[in-house]
């Protein structure tokens, strides 16, 4: 008569576990900025939306120059170029404009980022995320989780806390 589970454990034999323990995973939206690949959470993305018209703020700060309606509500548009220290760029047929949740001063806001493509949702394992080599980056460093490797691409993980910051005055 074949032994029961429970019976065979208590006998002191190993009881193996058929399906691997599975790894702790976050879903990451990927876009592209300037021939970059960047991912954020998922979660943190709002919405994903066609370009719209933005009303520039006299006197703002080049960070955040300009202002769009969002479903009612005014969201400030973060050049996150300008943060990252790259170049501008023209607007493609292909970018888009993502609305942030953060927080900010303890408070939750939106903010909204115009990217050059959007590309993908994909579930990352976040034991294999790699720091950032210091070593030759061209950004601010605390901008950055880490990278994830993706097909044959790297993908580096932005800090929405840090990245999406405003100015304070």
């Amino acid at each position: 008569m074949p032994q029961s589970t429970q019976t065979v454990a208590s006998a002191g034999a190993k009881v193996h576990q058929l399906t691997p323990a599975k790894s702790e995973t976050e879903t990451l939206l990927i876009f592209k900025l300037s021939e970059q690949t960047f991912g954020i959470e998922v979660e943190r993305v709002s919405e994903i939306m066609d370009p719209q018209n933005t009303a520039r703020v006299p006197n703002a700060d080049p960070l955040a120059p300009t202002l769009i309606n969002v479903r009612g509500s005014i969201v400030p548009v973060l050049d996150l170029r300008n943060r990252l220290g790259m170049k501008p760029a023209p607007q493609k047929h292909t970018s888009r404009m993502l609305v942030i949740d953060i927080t900010l001063n303890d408070e939750p806001c939106k903010l909204a980022v115009m990217v050059d493509e959007v590309e993908d949702v994909i579930e990352a394992v976040t034991e294999d995320l790699v720091s950032v080599p210091e070593l030759g980056i061209r950004w601010p460093a605390d901008c950055f989780r880490g990278v994830s490797k993706r097909q044959d691409k790297l993908v580096i993980l932005l800090e929405a806390s840090n990245v999406f910051a405003l100015p304070t005055h």
